[in-house]
């Protein structure tokens, strides 16, 4: 049997996304694959106010027209004010979460943020849009703006080898591609985050599926002043990413080969 078909077999799903290959990437082959396995399968449901903001913060970037459609905005200024005497922090108090359990209703399955998300999200992409980088490269004085225009949430569905891949492209533009990310930090430490989130396989699929060199990450910091880096994935960066994508695939193929576990889910015991 191929690996597509182990792989639809095992988890129901016929490809492979940066998102499942981040959580096989670290590690020798015989690490263990549950959070892999949990992704795959739909188990893994992770949500926060960040992972909340990010998407709002994409859909106004990227393609604000689906915000209404997407978003529900909670304003909760006159609820938090109203509050303030009686809580020294409103929104943790019961009775805000009672009035915002209410609000919920009106939601209708769309995502919640609140105003303060909105008004956040807003302030940095008009910040970014003032944002003027100098190409290293050309010498020329750009728009942090141009790194970001073209096709958005470009879907390709494809394959590496024999390795079927999907996933969406921020950005598709003319000779480029790009992805826009926050960071909670300095965007002078976004370098170090690629390593470690694995960015650079992201990159690598992009840029082999896409036949492109040019690979770009606009970076917008989400303390204030908000300020925004552009970074170009260098030969270097791209060529981890190969790398890890198949240690990440050999991780995979020793997964499905072995007998499955059932539907227990296993701690870890070890020697330190």
């Amino acid at each position: 049997m191929d690996f597509a078909s182990k792989l639809m077999e095992r988890t129901g799903k016929g490809y492979l996304s940066y998102s499942a290959l981040k959580y096989a990437a670290d590690g020798s082959p015989d690490q263990d694959m549950q959070l892999f396995e949990m992704y795959m399968t739909g188990k893994l449901r992770k949500q926060s106010d960040a992972l909340q903001f990010g998407s709002l913060y994409d859909t106004l970037l990227l393609e604000p027209e689906k915000l209404m459609d997407d978003f529900y905005v909670v304003y909760d200024d006159k609820k938090v004010e109203e509050l303030s005497d009686q809580y020294k922090n409103p929104r943790a108090s019961k009775a805000y979460k009672e009035w915002f359990a209410g609000e919920l209703d009106h939601a209708m399955g769309k995502r919640i943020v609140t105003e303060d998300m909105m008004f956040q999200a807003e302030t940095m992409i008009n910040r970014l849009d003032e944002t003027e980088v100098l190409d290293m490269e050309t010498g020329e004085v750009r728009s942090a703006r141009e790194y970001l225009a073209g096709e958005t949430q470009y879907e390709i569905v494809d394959w590496i080898g024999d390795v079927p891949v999907r996933g969406f492209l921020d950005v598709r533009g003319k000779d480029f591609i790009s992805d826009s990310k926050t960071t909670a930090k300095s965007v002078h430490n976004f370098r170090y985050d690629v390593n470690k989130y694995n960015y650079d396989i992201q990159a690598y699929i992009y840029c082999e599926v896409e036949q492109q060199d040019d690979f770009y990450w606009v970076v917008q910091s989400k303390q204030s002043p908000y300020l925004t880096g552009v970074y170009k994935a260098s030969r270097i960066t791209l060529s981890k990413g190969e790398a890890k994508f198949w240690s990440a695939i050999q991780n995979i193929r020793h997964w499905l080969d072995r007998p499955t576990k059932g539907t227990h889910t296993f701690g870890v015991y070890g020697e330190i």
